[in-house]
Formats: structure tokens, C-alpha cells, sequence
């Protein structure tokens, strides 16, 4: 009985030292200015974030308008030749000349390939292939009623477009490609030979045929990269097209030509001073068109798995931003391209900048005063710890199992006796598990003893996170465990016993390098309630035979009744 009195006597006073411990004292008071000056630091680099996404939408926005602006020059003069196209075919112009020339081509039309010049310093020649070249295909198509109209109207056409290519050109070249056979080309030279091949050309890019009432609805600018070609100087080239309708019929398309060197300059012209970054012109495709970088070697290239990335963010908003490892990346469509124009600002950039500047002012401040903080609790915690550390060492060492970190076979004797009375005083059931892992000798002969011994320390991990605050577990043995749960029937003992054995059971255990094994227990269940007895040492031997019972039965299992399995 005094023994008892004195477990009772330093268990509370253990509790008492715990709950005084200065060193929680010390550990919070850090914790908490930690805490704060952290929260501190988070805000103004949540604020900072901020104004550094507004800076790079800025710069894009700027950018983007000023790009969209040199676009829009060129728009409006091929809307400008659509709707002049289209005044020409509502009023003719009654001159003898365009008479004569559409007299003509009543005479050339059958022959494979033709061109009507009616002042070559004035329009444009229109040159054309014969009747048998339009009737092969459907989407050609050469109307008697329209065709004289259409030439009259594309002659005038043709003195618009000698006018603008005599102008500084800001396009590779402007023409006009009739569905009736002939077209019209800022870039046509005296030479006839090549009429047919240029105008079936023509006839089979998607910027003509995706032109139609079907494919382009509203009949809306549409842009094209085209592959390189002779013509094109073996280069790809950007067109514009826009289809002429009048009365309800599909009459061609007029379209511009822009070389990939004339967009890299519309790009570097929007820059201006916004020198900070790399900007890249896509279409919508998202093919490269241009990069304001000078030197192929430096542009910035995503991998396939990026440009998914890129391609999806730009599906969902017309502007937005996006972080791809060290690269921030902002992107805004044009409105007068179908396109889009990124910009991208790299790690080290940024470190440069502005805001980087303050970034690193700021962690560095952050980065002292934590240090400071930290020197000083270090300083205060020593000479707190130093008068607790050997006393709490020893104490621990005495109470539990160095391995599983378990109470040991002492400690659970005597925690397990105290239990045991103070469940007989209230009446309360008491039941005891014994637990006992399978097969442990041959884990230890085949991996080792450091195997084992994470096997018992993993093992000691399921069965205490499965107890209560109230509950105690020990090691007793080698790979003996037994678990004491005040307060609990045997019916409910066994439940957790079969959970206890299922957690174990199922889990793997890393043992060695790309090896793991599986281990199960036997278990045994005891409990007051059989015969009224509180006696541990009594319980636990009646715990024990039945875990010996498991085991003959065939192991992972568990016992609580005499010959009777669950």
C-alpha cells in the first residue's frame, strides 16, 4: 500500500514538473514572436507579389496596345481595299478604258494563262488562267453575269494597290484572288509564265479556302502563317485575309503578306524603352513568330509540357499570368491578331530589378532579426534545459524501452497495478492484450538485427497510436508487447485487439534498401469480467495462454476466449 502511495506521489509530481516546465515557458514566447514577425514579413512580400504582377501586366498592356495599334494600320487598309472592292462592284465606273479591258478578256479567257495591263504605271496588271482551269474545281467558280463587273472593279482595286505598294511598305505584298480565275499582286512582274502555278497557290492556301461562307461565317480578318515558298523567298510569312462579298456572293479574297522580320519589327517598335524581359509574338496556334531577343541562342523555349500549360491558361481569359519554375510568364491576347504576346521575366531578371532589390533587403532583415531571435532563445534555453536535461534522462531511461519508446516491463508492472486498483474501487472493468509478433527469429537471421529492431519500433508505432490517453502499452519482452485498457469490457478489448493485429498486418516495413517486408502478431485477450479478478500479474498470464493458443491456431489471429478465435 505505501508503494502505491508513492507512484501515486510521483506520478503527480511529474505532472506537476511537466506542466511548470520554464522551458515551455521559453519555447512559446519564441514560438509566438517567431510567429508574428513571419506574418509581418508574408504580408509585405504579399504586397510586393502583387505590385511586381500589376509592374509586368503594365509592361505588357503598354506593349500589347502598341503592337496592337501598328496591327490595326494594316487592318484598316485591307478593310479599306475590301470596302473599295465592293463600292467598284455596286458603280462600275463607266471609263473606256476598263470597256476595252473587259472586252479583252472575252478573247484571252480560254487561253491557260493571260494578263490584262491597262497602265502599268497606274494599276496593277490581272492576270488569270482559262474557262477549262476554273471548271476543276467547285470552289472556283467563273460567272458570265458577274465576271465582267468583277473585273471592271478589280482593275480600280488594282490602282488602289499600286498606290499603297508606292508607299514606305509596311507588308511584304497585297493582292486580290478572285474565285473567277485572275488575281491581282503588288508583287507581279512582266512575266506571264508563272500565272498558273501562282494562282493555283493561291486557290489551295487555307488563307483563301477557309474564306468561304461555311468556314468564315462573319466573314471576319482572319490570320495564316504561311510555309515558305519560292515566292516567299524560301521564308515563311504571315497573312491577313478578308473575304469579298457582294449580293450575297462570295466573290474572293483580298489579303496582305507580312514576313517574320516585319513582325519582329512591329514588336521591337512597340517595346520602346520596355527593354526589361523578353517578349514573344505567337499565333494562335502557338507557333513563334518573333522574339525581342537578338540572338536565337537567348530566346527563352518551352518544352511540350509548358506550352500545354501556356496554351490552356490562354484558353480560359483574354490576359493572365503564369509561374513555370523560374520564369514568370504574363500573356495577353491582341485585338488585332490572332495571336498572342508574352512576356517573360526570368529569376535572375527579376533579382535585378526593383523589387528584387527589396526582396532580398527584406529576407535579409527577416533573416537577421530571426537569427537574433534565435541566438537568444538558444542562450535562454540552455540554461533552462541544463537543470532538467540529466534528471529527465534518467527518468525517462528508468520508465521506458530505449527501442519502442514504450514503458518498459517495470514501468508497465506498476502503472498497470495502479490501474488495476483504481478500476476495482470504481467497479470498472480492466482487460489486458498480449501481443507477439510472428516469426520474429527469422526476420532477424535473415536481415539482421537492425532489421529486426525497426520491426519492433514499427510494430510499437500501430499499437500505441491506436490507444487512448488513458491506456497503457509496454514491451515485456523481446518481441513481446502487452497493452493494459482500463475501463474496457473483453468484447470491446477484442475489438481493438483485431484492429491492433490488422493495422500491423497491413502495413509494409522498409528493412533494407528496396526491400520490405510484411509482419503479422498473434494476440490475447484477457478481462476482469471472466472470474472478477483485478490481479494483473493474474490477467496477464491468462492473456498469455491465449496468445499461445493464437499461435497454435496458426498465428495472426486473436484469442479472448478459451479455444474460441475471433
Amino acid at each position: 500500500m505505501q508503494r502505491d502511495t508513492y507512484v501515486v506521489k510521483r506520478s503527480f509530481l511529474q505532472w506537476l514538473q511537466k506542466q511548470s516546465n520554464p522551458g515551455r515557458i521559453v519555447n512559446l514566447c519564441f514560438l509566438v514572436v517567431l510567429i508574428f514577425s513571419t506574418l509581418l514579413t508574408w504580408r509585405e512580400v504579399v504586397v510586393l507579389e502583387d505590385a511586381y504582377i500589376s509592374s509586368q501586366r503594365n509592361h505588357l498592356e503598354n506593349v500589347a496596345n502598341a503592337l496592337d495599334r501598328q496591327l490595326q494600320f494594316n487592318v484598316d487598309k485591307l478593310l479599306f481595299f475590301r470596302h473599295s472592292m465592293r463600292d467598284a462592284l455596286q458603280t462600275p465606273l463607266a471609263f473606256g478604258v476598263l470597256h476595252d479591258a473587259v472586252f479583252r478578256f472575252k478573247t484571252v479567257r480560254n487561253t491557260p494563262f493571260w494578263q490584262l495591263a491597262v497602265d502599268k504605271d497606274r494599276t496593277l496588271p490581272i492576270n488569270g488562267v482559262s474557262d477549262a482551269f476554273v471548271e476543276k474545281t467547285t470552289l472556283l467558280s467563273r460567272d458570265d453575269e458577274r465576271v465582267n463587273n468583277e473585273l471592271s472593279a478589280a482593275l480600280e482595286l488594282g490602282y488602289l494597290l499600286r498606290l499603297a505598294s508606292s508607299s514606305p511598305q509596311r507588308e511584304e505584298r497585297v493582292f486580290y484572288i478572285s474565285r473567277a480565275g485572275f488575281y491581282l499582286s503588288t508583287d507581279t512582274t512582266s512575266q506571264t509564265v508563272d500565272i498558273v502555278s501562282r494562282y493555283y497557290r493561291f486557290v489551295t492556301q487555307p488563307w483563301f479556302t477557309q474564306q468561304s461562307e461555311r468556314e468564315n461565317r462573319s466573314r471576319a480578318i482572319r490570320w495564316f502563317v504561311s510555309p515558305p515558298t519560292a515566292y516567299t523567298g524560301n521564308a515563311p510569312v504571315i497573312t491577313a485575309s478578308v473575304p469579298i462579298y457582294y449580293d450575297h456572293y462570295w466573290y474572293g479574297v483580298v489579303a496582305m503578306d507580312f514576313a517574320l522580320t516585319t513582325m519582329k519589327r512591329f514588336l521591337m517598335d512597340a517595346m520602346d524603352d520596355h527593354t526589361e524581359g523578353e517578349y514573344q509574338l505567337y499565333d494562335s496556334r502557338l507557333n513563334m513568330i518573333a522574339s525581342s531577343e537578338p540572338s536565337v541562342r537567348h530566346i527563352n523555349r518551352f518544352d511540350e509540357r509548358e506550352m500545354a500549360q501556356v496554351a490552356h491558361a490562354i484558353e480560359s481569359d483574354t490576359q493572365g499570368e503564369i509561374r513555370m519554375g523560374t520564369r514568370f510568364v504574363t500573356w495577353e491576347r491582341l485585338d488585332h491578331f490572332d495571336g498572342v504576346v508574352l512576356r517573360i521575366h526570368t529569376l535572375h531578371e527579376g533579382v535585378r530589378g526593383d523589387f528584387g532589390s527589396i526582396s532580398i533587403a527584406l529576407a535579409l532583415l527577416w533573416a537577421l532579426f530571426t537569427a537574433m531571435l534565435l541566438i537568444s532563445w538558444l542562450v535562454i534555453r540552455r540554461m533552462v534545459s541544463n537543470m532538467y536535461t540529466l534528471q529527465h534522462s534518467l527518468q525517462w531511461q528508468a520508465w521506458h524501452d530505449p527501442l519502442t519508446r514504450l514503458n518498459n516491463r517495470d514501468a508497465l508492472f506498476e502503472r498497470a497495478k495502479i490501474l488495476a486498483v483504481q478500476c476495482q474501487e470504481k467497479s470498472l472493468p480492466l482487460a489486458v492484450i498480449q501481443i507477439d509478433l510472428d516469426h520474429f527469429k527469422s526476420i532477424n537471421d535473415r536481415f539482421g538485427h537492425q532489421a529486426g529492431d525497426k520491426v519492433l519500433s514499427h510494430a510499437a508505432g500501430l499499437i500505441a497510436s491506436g490507444l487512448r490517453s488513458n491506456d497503457v502499452a509496454g514491451r515485456v519482452g523481446g518481441e513481446e508487447f502487452c497493452v493494459v485498457l482500463p475501463g474496457i469490457t473483453l468484447e470491446a478489448a477484442a475489438g481493438i485487439a483485431e484492429r491492433i493485429r490488422a493495422r500491423i498486418n497491413s502495413k509494409e516495413i522498409l528493412v533494407k534498401k528496396s526491400t520490405t517486408i510484411r509482419v503479422s502478431a498473434s494476440l490475447g485477450v484477457s478481462g476482469s469480467q471472466e472470474k472478477g479478478h483485478y490481479d494483473f500479474e493474474q490477467l496477464q498470464s491468462i492473456a498469455d495462454a491465449r496468445l499461445y493458443q493464437a499461435k497454435q491456431s496458426g498465428r495472426n489471429q486473436v484469442v479472448w476466449h478459451d479455444h474460441e478465435k475471433k
